[in-house]
């Protein structure tokens, strides 16, 4: 893992079985769940998830930067016209915060630290 580069995707579901079986069945994809509104998905190219929600879905993938220090990061977001729309919390494996960028595209950076 590297500071500021891309190292998961994330998307939206509305039903994490129906979801998980057909990207296992079409791409051969492996997933892991955690808990039962979560799975995480490997063997794609690219580490990622899918979140359960009831929602709409019309932006449905989330960009997920890593960095290993999220309040530095997160002030120099803010400092260069980033904002802050969910603040830092915790999930299994680790913690992570969302942000839009001065065109509004919402991305979020994780940290294992």
């Amino acid at each position: 893992m590297q500071n500021s580069h891309i190292d998961y995707v994330e998307f939206k579901a509305h039903d994490l079985q129906k979801i998980k079986a057909f990207y296992s069945k079409i791409f051969g994809w492996d997933f892991t769940d955690y808990g039962p509104t979560y799975t995480a998905f490997s063997n794609s190219g690219l580490q990622g998830g899918f979140e359960l929600t009831e929602a709409q879905i019309s932006q449905g993938a989330l960009v997920v930067l890593y960095h290993e220090d999220l309040e530095h990061i997160q002030q120099e977001i803010e400092n260069a016209g980033g904002a802050i729309v969910k603040e830092i919390f915790s999930f299994p494996g680790g913690r992570r915060f969302h942000f839009k960028d001065p065109s509004g595209n919402e991305l979020a950076i994780w940290s294992d630290k």
